[in-house]
């Protein structure tokens, strides 16, 4: 099965690129997300790529006054896997980690701009992600991080917004994941699930911040990592395993405090706005990544801010997936540095030093 890929010397295998081996469960995905100084306006995209389901997704979520708009599409692919465009949503490889064009074209929703991402620094491979529930492998991915600053516009309910000056994170991963409707048995020994997630990708002036923690239901840390990267002396520092410290809000499960304390600097967080990643398809019943929505779809929907915690605590488990968009002090010796970044938190089952102990106890705040 030759599709234009093949034309690329790309290959590593003996089959065409459309084959990407026996489990379904295989994804290639992109993930953006900017802000500007003062946090009133941020968004994200995502374009995620299901060649055994046959289906390629995107969406655009834009954050602002209170609301968050989440444009999303859906189509079958065909396995032409370098075509990149899904209904409105398209992304365009300028020059590969390094430049990036993301372009919503004009629809019915009101949401269409063209924005383009220039690499702070060079990528890096964040430590081999592979999670197995008991006896089944779960996720087993490889991403390539990098911060990013934005310029470009969106336009909003016919108003011109902006882009300068802002910054952001981009992403690149592929591997294993569940995707798609459920398989129609599932591992009876699996039991109940337990995922415990922090990501914190952050950007300073002079530094691009990193640091991620998963940690078993024990509170044990199997995949843990912090870079600085120095961007004026081009010097990048990496700790395994660095220590932190979390608070929660209200016995809830959201964090409302976050310190990182490295070998020779401190990380300091103050929350401010959420951004909730069901708009992006992360756990979304029906717009949930790899679902068919045959040839073409769009969609578009709305989420209140001042509600979605609600919502939470009335079932829309949904909601439990977030972005914490947040200011961030950085201590190296002496010298105090100011920044912003997101606060990624996924925190399903039990978790002992948390003290969560159900399955989603303690869901709101």
């Amino acid at each position: 099965m030759l599709t234009p890929a093949d034309d690329y010397p790309l290959h590593q295998t003996p089959e065409p690129i459309a084959i990407v081996g026996e489990n379904r469960n295989f994804y290639d995905r992109f993930f953006f997300n900017g802000y500007n100084a003062e946090g009133s306006i941020f968004f994200a995209a995502a374009l995620g790529v299901y060649p055994h389901l046959n289906v390629m997704d995107a969406s655009f979520c834009l954050s602002i006054n209170g609301k968050q708009y989440n444009l999303r599409a859906s189509k079958e692919m065909y396995n032409d896997r370098l075509d990149l465009k899904v209904g409105p949503v398209c992304v365009e490889i300028m020059k590969p980690l390094e430049r990036t064009c993301l372009i919503i074209k004009e629809n019915e929703y009101g949401i269409s701009g063209t924005l383009y991402a220039k690499s702070r620094h060079k990528a890096f491979a964040e430590p081999r992600f592979t999670h197995k529930q008991n006896s089944e492998i779960f996720i087993d991915c490889t991403r390539a991080t990098q911060n990013i600053t934005w310029t470009g516009d969106i336009k909003f309910q016919n108003k011109l917004i902006k882009i300068d000056g802002f910054m952001g994170t981009r992403d690149r991963s592929w591997g294993l994941r569940p995707i798609g409707k459920k398989k129609n048995q599932e591992n009876t020994s699996n039991g109940s699930p337990q995922f415990y997630w922090l990501w914190t990708p952050m950007n300073f002036p002079q530094h691009c911040v990193f640091y991620h923690k998963n940690d078993d239901s024990d509170g044990k840390t199997w995949n843990s990592r912090a870079v600085i990267h120095d961007l004026e002396n081009n010097i990048r520092l990496e700790e395994e395993r660095p220590k932190s410290k979390v608070q929660y809000k209200n016995t809830s499960r959201r964090v409302s405090n976050l310190n990182i304390e490295l070998k020779d600097a401190n990380l300091e967080f103050t929350m401010g706005k959420k951004f909730y990643m069901q708009g992006l398809g992360y756990s979304h019943p029906i717009w949930g990544h790899g679902n068919h929505h045959g040839p073409m779809k769009v969609g578009f929907d709305i989420i209140d801010l001042e509600k979605a915690e609600q919502d939470l605590a009335k079932g829309l488990l949904h909601n439990l997936h977030i972005q914490t968009l947040a200011n961030i002090t950085l201590k190296i010796s002496k010298n105090i540095y100011y920044g912003q970044g997101v606060v990624e938190q996924l925190f399903i089952g039990p978790h002992k030093p948390s003290q969560f102990k159900g399955l989603l106890d303690r869901i709101t705040e």
